[in-house]
């Protein structure tokens, strides 16, 4: 396990919209932190205004790393994640600064804060796979996979045709199941993990009001320039949320009052799912977004941590 200052890597965590980048901040100012990006859509190039990236003149001088990484055409990658938050995680370490590592991509904070190695990928079997999900449809990949690894079918969606393929590939490719690809939590740095939620019914509101946000902040005009960039191509860029929904406006499939609609209910949908893979882990230490003792309670854990 590397060794870094007390208390070492704080993870500030949970869902979508519950006040993790305002927390971030004061922590960063407390602390003399360090922002490392741990979301996945933030790591793309031009998804600003649909990710809620933070913009330079708002991150109120605390540095931020490991943002704007990819293109949209480029399939994301954990592995290539991992190598560069690791390095920007002992790059601030180094300095004598905290890292923080901020996002809501549960398995993008598990490949810093755990010690496992991804395994390695064969094109010729990915394309197979592509192809096929192509003709046939996630569901019946979902139900290939389920024979295959019914632990893995169970914790991937029948419509997340990316992560079917992504785990089939890996079965081919070892000969064991993709479970057992991804080993039990180990620590590599000593981390304190910090989850921000709320009240169901408050964070609803929240996620409508962001929406409304991204429409009137300019998702449309963004996606426009994203699509030219070749963000139909891209993978995973154009399954984003708020990104598919306004290239099914701009396609006329959809209005724009039913595209914001159904980017509000997939963010819940969403939501639902990072509370469960993040309510798993008993080393998280829950806190309220929206109680006025937020900070006092994570410096505190911060503190205890550190002891």
């Amino acid at each position: 396990m590397p060794l870094l200052p007390p208390p070492g890597v704080v993870a500030v965590v949970g869902p979508t919209a519950t006040g993790k980048t305002a927390l971030s901040l004061a922590l960063a100012h407390a602390l003399g932190g360090e922002v490392v990006n741990a979301d996945s859509m933030q790591l793309y190039r031009g998804m600003d205004v649909g990710t809620a990236k933070l913009p330079p003149d708002e991150r109120e001088g605390v540095p931020h790393h490991v943002l704007d990484l990819w293109d949209v055409t480029f399939p994301a990658s954990v592995a290539e994640y991992q190598e560069a938050a690791r390095a920007a995680v002992e790059d601030i370490a180094a300095r004598g600064r905290v890292p923080l590592l901020v996002g809501g991509s549960g398995l993008y904070v598990r490949a810093v804060l755990e010690d496992f190695e991804f395994p390695g990928t064969d094109p010729a079997i990915r394309e197979r796979w592509e192809a096929e999900l192509a003709e046939a449809g996630p569901a019946r990949l979902h139900e290939r996979l389920r024979a295959a690894d019914p632990e893995a079918a169970a914790k991937i969606l029948p419509s997340n045709g990316r992560r079917i393929v992504r785990a089939l590939e890996v079965i081919e490719m070892t000969g064991a199941p993709f479970t057992a690809a991804l080993p039990e939590p180990r620590p590599y740095y000593d981390a304190v993990q910090i989850g921000v939620d709320r009240e169901t019914g408050e964070l609803d509101q929240r996620i409508a009001d962001r929406v409304d946000l991204m429409w009137a902040g300019g998702l449309i005009e963004e996606v426009r320039v994203l699509d030219r960039a070749g963000l139909r191509e891209g993978r995973t860029a154009s399954r984003a949320l708020g990104y598919q929904q306004a290239l099914a406006q701009l396609d006329g499939k959809l209005t724009e009052a039913e595209a914001r609609e159904e980017t509000v209910r997939a963010t819940r949908r969403f939501v639902r799912r990072q509370r469960s893979w993040f309510r798993r882990d008993p080393r998280v230490t829950w806190l309220d977004g929206a109680s006025p003792t937020c900070v006092e309670d994570a410096l505190a854990a911060c503190s205890a941590a550190a002891r």
